[in-house]
């Protein structure tokens, strides 16, 4: 066997270890599988063949079949579906996987059967899963990273989001507290007649007054509708109680709480009989918490912030996504991935001084909670380890209201400006990890203290020496586009380390509008100049957007997280596209786009597609009677000669700044479509269609002309790159670049790389001077290891002339 087999087989025996994934290789000690093999030669004699891996997941049979080089891990037929010739078989992985997977589907008792078809190594690699059943029929499965989705834990929830598509029991529940959150919302507005800022506090007060029944002090058939007592006084009595039991201090706190839930009796129409109820609003309320709700907190051991998932969901039906009061809550999957960025330990101390509904401290408890049996480490963590401040003092008692009946007995939260706070007396907490979510976009020149920056640095002045900080934040926030922000970098890498920092899905809170991000740091210690970070793409986490519902976890979420936690931890190596590790400046923009650059050496279908575009927008133009705008004098297709040269993955690449090929960078001139006059110039812009082309008209002032060169469209379709042969004028949104010294065959060859620039920024980042200094594509060399202009040229024109062959193959009708 091939050492480059050897270690693709190594490197997969490391990845089924690490998903506690017990296979067995080149064979099978159950003996139906075993016998089975025993006629599974891929050469189709019958003779004996064995996959790289094979074994039984619960009623799962799991095949892996790899091969040590990317290229051979598929092969399709002329139907574009898995080819069975026997060849392919033998060479291909997905393809032999799925031959082992049919045999032993026909020749075993084993009705579902997930064959893996892997090819590459630690770094670039593809698992392909395939399903296939008793009838031998598969299915293809989107690619996975790792095996961490098969395992005992999660493979029946793999099958029934993937294979069945059907829901889990979690997205039903989801699905449940979708629609009491509306009932809830349509009961408080049609029978209470509350603002939006009073609904949370009667939910969130009557969930006190229902845990004060278990101690027989409060029950819902005391709720009469009295009038010598009324509900909401009952109801007040109860909370008021319940905030003793829970040792609520100091007195303060508790005298703030019970004046946030004062409303209940203190508002009439709550505590008269409804005629269409039959009863109080406020009983009708409290039966259908307790029944919906409540059972839920109490019994349910999960992560999952239910109640600030309910108000988050319930406020979504109050004018928006509950931003008006500031509930803009962190989802669970990212609470639950800060516990594991940092490791959480049950001895840790965490504070969150932006706690909100106290998400993230809920997720830290469950967390630490899980680690230990110990009880009065048990017990310790949630009277003296979770610690958070809060401001609104409406979110102050939902928070508390939460983390009492999460069973944190003594809710050490305090409803006051953390900004005010002394960060030497705040340290004395000795919190050994610091998680927060600031509030957005409050932040400007007059009030720099509330750039989320500012609430990140003053959170790591308070945490202790060497403790782990954990921020999630908008990117714009730490490109350092304000000389305010570009301050505070600088001393946050005076004081406290940079670990990484992780590129979120845009859509994580759904429907708000920010591009985020996840910060870490450790807490005290300057940060080494030599010291390399992590910038991570995670923008592909496997949640999507699901209409009606929001934010839903898809079944590849699991396998994402833990590509991303081994990346995190050193467990294994990535491709840069995912992690790039590099040292860092305070000057830098600390996001994955600011330092990655695509070094994969081009395929020839990026080429392809490029001057297929580029052609077709030729023939659109001289069809359309705009033959003027190209030289036809030259370069014709007859006058140009089809070359052997190596192929594209044969000769050597290298990395140049796109300012080192260029003699002239400029951007063009704004010009609104209000003062354009209509003529036959092209009109560049930023669209990403029609070569760039957006208008023909005829300014001769105010304008910048070019052309026979580049253009990089700087926002809108940000990166789209294009040849333009001819004179054009350029739109203040695209930055043209020339090198005099270049043909069109040339200039085709380095738009497709530089169009490689789509990948790393978006409509919130766009392309200026600076950022494009310091941009570079990968080109082909010669022996001086200078870019090899001749084998582009030849490169293009042979890819030209092929292209153009199958055009005319296609038009021109064949001679009888």
């Amino acid at each position: 066997m091939a050492k480059k087999e050897v270690l693709t087989d190594l490197w997969v025996y490391n990845l089924l270890k690490e998903a506690n994934l017990e296979l067995e290789p080149q064979g099978s000690s159950i003996l139906e599988i075993d016998n089975a093999l025993k006629k599974a030669s891929k050469n189709g004699t019958g003779k004996v063949g064995f996959p790289e891996y094979v074994g039984v997941v619960k009623d799962f049979l799991i095949v892996i079949e790899d091969k040590s080089d990317l290229s051979k891990h598929l092969k399709l037929d002329e139907n574009g579906l898995i080819s069975t010739r026997l060849n392919d078989i033998k060479n291909y992985a997905v393809n032999g996987a799925l031959f082992y997977g049919q045999h032993l589907a026909k020749y075993t008792s084993y009705k579902k059967i997930i064959a893996f078809g892997v090819s590459g190594n630690e770094k670039k690699h593809k698992i392909s899963p395939i399903y296939i059943d008793e009838t031998e029929y598969y299915r293809e499965l989107p690619e996975v990273e790792s095996f961490i989705t098969f395992n005992l834990v999660n493979i029946d929830e793999y099958y029934i989001r993937e294979v069945l598509k059907e829901n889990t029991d979690e997205e039903k529940a989801t699905a449940e507290i979708l629609g009491d959150a509306s009932t809830l919302h349509e009961d408080l507005r049609n029978y209470g007649n509350l603002k939006d800022i009073d609904k949370p506090l009667i939910v969130s007060g009557i969930m006190l007054a229902l845990r004060e029944s278990e101690f027989k002090n409060f029950t819902i058939d005391d709720l009469t509708g009295d009038d010598v007592k009324s509900d909401g006084q009952k109801i007040y009595d109860a909370i008021h109680s319940n905030l003793k039991r829970a040792n609520v201090s100091p007195e303060v706190k508790k005298d703030k709480m019970l004046s946030q839930f004062a409303i209940i009796k203190d508002t009439p129409i709550l505590n008269e009989i409804n005629n269409k109820l039959k009863k109080t609003p406020l009983r009708h309320y409290t039966e259908f918490l307790n029944e919906k709700i409540y059972k839920s907190i109490r019994y349910t051991k999960s992560a999952e912030d239910y109640l600030g998932r309910f108000y988050g969901e319930f406020m979504s039906y109050s004018g928006g996504d509950g931003q008006t009061l500031g509930i803009v809550l962190t989802p669970k999957h990212i609470t639950e991935l800060f516990c594991d960025l940092v490791e959480l330990k049950p001895s840790d101390i965490v504070f969150d001084p932006c706690c909100g509904t106290a998400g993230f401290l809920i997720a830290a408890m469950h967390n630490m909670l899980g680690k230990t049996s110990n009880e009065t480490e048990r017990r310790n963590i949630k009277q003296k380890q979770l610690h958070g401040f809060e401001l609104q003092p409406y979110m102050f008692t939902i928070a508390t209201t939460n983390m009492i009946l999460r069973g944190d007995g003594k809710s050490n939260l305090i409803n006051d400006d953390f900004l005010k706070k002394d960060s030497n007396k705040l340290q004395l907490k000795q919190a050994t990890v610091g998680m927060m979510n600031p509030p957005y976009s409050q932040g400007s020149k007059q009030n720099a203290d509330l750039y989320e920056l500012a609430f990140t640095e003053h959170l790591l002045n308070s945490l202790s020496v060497g403790a782990k900080c954990v921020v999630i934040i908008p990117q714009s926030s730490i490109t350092g586009k304000t000389n305010e922000e570009q301050s505070i970098k600088e001393n946050i890498l005076k004081y406290h380390t940079l670990e990484g920092v992780i590129t979120l899905n845009k859509d994580t809170f759904y429907s708000v509008g920010v591009m985020p991000c996840i910060v870490v740091f450790t807490a005290g210690e300057p940060h080494p100049k030599d010291k390399e970070c992590k910038f991570i793409d995670f923008k592909n986490d496997g949640f999507k957007v699901s209409p009606h519902i929001g934010l839903v976890e898809t079944e590849s979420a699991i396998d994402k997280k833990q590509h991303l936690l081994d990346v995190w931890f050193d467990r294994i190596v990535t491709e840069t596209k995912f992690c790039v590790k590099t040292t860092v400046e305070a000057t830098d923009e600390w996001l994955h786009s600011f330092y990655y650059f695509n070094d994969d050496i081009p395929s020839d279908d990026e080429f392809d597609q490029s001057v297929g575009k580029y052609l077709s927008f030729e023939f659109s133009m001289i069809m359309q009677g705009r033959k003027y705008l190209f030289d036809t004098t030259k370069d014709t297709i007859p006058s140009i000669r089809y070359k052997g040269i190596p192929l594209i993955n044969e000769i050597n690449w290298k990395e140049f700044y796109i300012t080192n090929l260029f003699e002239t960078i400029q951007r063009g001139k704004r010009l609104t479509k209000e003062n354009q006059t209509s003529g036959d110039i092209p009109y560049i812009s930023s669209t990403a269609l029609n070569n760039g082309v957006d208008n023909f008209i005829s300014n001769a002032e105010k304008v910048r002309r070019f052309s026979n060169c580049l253009t990089i469209a700087n926002s809108g379709s940000v990166g789209s790159s294009f040849y333009q042969p001819f004179e054009f004028i350029a739109s203040d949104h695209i930055t043209h670049l020339k090198n005099k010294e270049m043909n069109k065959y040339i200039y085709l060859f380095i738009a497709t790389m530089t169009n490689r620039l789509t990948e790393k920024y978006n409509f919130n980042r766009e392309i200026n001077d600076t950022r494009i200094s310091r941009e570079k594509i990968m080109l082909p060399v010669n022996k001086k290891d200078e870019p090899d202009y001749e084998y582009m040229e030849h490169y293009i024109k042979n890819l030209i002339i092929t292209k153009n062959k199958e055009f005319l193959d296609f038009t021109v009708e064949p001679q009888n």
